[in-house]
């Protein structure tokens, strides 16, 4: 399906915020060894950028943030829906919000 003229030769940009709660981690060093490796699947799995960006100093809380840049729309909330069921599915996070924001090149 081609696209409208309208969006020809936009970039969307697309960025997914992950709040989580950890499950059985009582220490910070545990905590890297849990998220971490999150991290990193969800960078090879989907390739995007990922990192953890927030709640840094809680052992049992993270943030995890997520972004990705395609030619279309459709592709890039696939992507968000994709890693969002992904983390959600893990067994020792529990998923407690997202946020997502996705813009174009062309957006103020």
């Amino acid at each position: 399906m081609a696209r409208p003229d309208a969006y020809a030769g936009r970039v969307w940009i697309a960025a997914l915020e992950l709040d989580l709660l950890l499950g059985d981690v009582h220490t910070l060093k545990s905590k890297r060894a849990l998220v971490r490796p999150l991290v990193n699947e969800v960078r090879r799995r989907y390739d995007v950028a990922a990192a953890e960006v927030d709640h840094l100093d809680l052992h049992r809380r993270a943030e995890i943030g997520v972004t990705c840049v395609a030619a279309d729309r459709a592709h890039v909330v696939e992507v968000l829906d994709a890693v969002e069921r992904f983390v959600a599915a893990r067994p020792e996070v529990d998923l407690l919000q997202t946020h997502r924001d996705i813009r174009t090149t062309t957006d103020d």
